[in-house]
């Protein structure tokens, strides 16, 4: 990567921050924890119906209440200190994976204790990103999100291709008992890594739906935390691919191996262009690049409407993952900072909803239409909507920032 660039943050500079430390490694552990256990899930579920509709479903409830969770429970981040709901909803998913892994409980319930897990996921995340800017000032806290990014995705990567392993090894319920683990642990991190900081509003009479207007009217009232959740929410649409790998790699002649590449080719650009878009753009660039590569990440995907081999379909995923990867970490730093404290969790619950929402959507309709278009024609599609999408939004949002003020810390 070269010389170190005077006055840029480093990843050594922000691992060294202590109270980072701790929320890095708990994260890591949790990400882990869930991936083994989505294997796990998909195992114990089709080995003890034998139906694929069950098993998807089971799978499905692990990602899907999460938009529920981010819509109704963000707000949580700010009433009550975020160390207390970090910890607080760790503790609880340890609790409901450890009943998921006792023997003899019936599906039904194992399928509300699933949904229950996903649901309390925005609100951890929504409190970890409140309080990020917190605990890493100025560039450290890019440079935190890209950190987080790498680690998170690589994870991701690991769970999968060791979680077949070590569910062999240990049996579906001992691994998630393990997952459960790694909630216990993560909750210890944070209570004793972390200081104690007051709620950043305080307990409020106000009612949820209440406090669900005031957290849209602060995201949508203002020009750039508007344009800026829309960036996110954008950036649900473009990795169609992954959803379709199979389809596509049929059509390629290709097997499991294809679509197990085409699933990795996107978490490997995601690292990729983190690490990159940290180690060599200067902060003061770093919120105008936001639409031009939020536009740059679509236009890989229109090669796919000329059909290219496995080969090269592979680079353009990678390239797309990695230029829309480093668009939404920017646009979610950006849309932290760009809001009062008072209301971060809130407005970063809403814009982890409304991109759940496109992430599930997308891949709906992807599936519909590659039914008449095939799976190739289908992606170069998407990108052309992406394209259409992203231009006048990098058009709207280079006009905000030249006639308001730059996002700031509020910190």
């Amino acid at each position: 990567m070269g010389q170190r660039v005077p006055g840029r943050a480093t990843f050594r500079e922000v691992l060294g921050v202590a109270e980072f430390r701790s929320m890095w490694l708990a994260e890591l552990l949790s990400v882990c924890g869930d991936q083994l256990a989505r294997v796990a899930l998909s195992v114990l579920v089709y080995d003890r119906t034998g139906s694929a509709l069950l098993t998807g479903l089971t799978y499905a409830l692990t990602y899907a209440p999460s938009l529920l969770g981010g819509i109704l429970f963000g707000g949580l981040a700010d009433r009550f200190p975020r160390r207390a709901v970090l910890a607080g909803v760790d503790a609880g998913r340890a609790v409901l994976m450890a009943a998921v892994a006792l023997p003899g409980v019936p599906l039904w319930l194992m399928g509300l204790l699933v949904a229950g897990v996903s649901m309390a996921n925005p609100l951890a995340k929504s409190a970890q990103l409140a309080l990020l800017p917190q605990v890493l000032e100025g560039d450290r806290f890019l440079v935190g999100m890209a950190l987080r990014n790498v680690t998170i995705q690589s994870a991701q990567l690991a769970g999968f291709a060791g979680g077949g392993v070590l569910v062999t090894a240990l049996s579906p319920r001992v691994s998630l008992a393990l997952d459960a683990a790694t909630f216990v642990c993560s909750a210890l991190l944070v209570r004793f890594g972390l200081a104690d900081r007051p709620a950043a509003s305080g307990p409020t009479a106000q009612s949820m739906a209440g406090r669900l207007r005031a957290g849209a009217r602060l995201a949508f009232a203002a020009t750039q935390p508007r344009m800026l959740m829309l960036f996110s929410w954008l950036a649900g649409l473009l990795p169609v691919y992954e959803a379709l790998a199979a389809p596509y790699a049929a059509s390629l002649g290709g097997d499991s191996i294809a679509v197990g590449l085409i699933l990795a080719a996107d978490p490997f650009g995601s690292v990729v262009g983190a690490l990159l878009f940290a180690r060599l753009v200067p902060e003061r660039h770093r919120a105008a690049l936001i639409g031009p590569l939020t536009v740059l990440s679509a236009v890989p995907l229109l090669f796919c409407l000329l059909r290219p081999d496995l080969a090269v379909s592979i680079v353009l995923f990678v390239l797309t993952g990695g230029l829309g990867t480093a668009a939404l970490m920017q646009a979610t730093a950006s849309l932290a900072l760009a809001v009062p404290d008072e209301a971060r969790g809130q407005v970063m619950g809403l814009s982890n909803a409304g991109m759940t929402t496109v992430m599930g959507l997308a891949p709906l309709a992807a599936g519909a239409l590659a039914t008449w278009l095939g799976a190739a024609h289908t992606i170069g599609l998407v990108g052309v909507a992406g394209l259409a999408l992203a231009v006048p939004l990098a058009v709207a949002w280079r006009r905000a920032r030249l006639v308001t003020t730059p996002v700031v810390s509020s910190g």
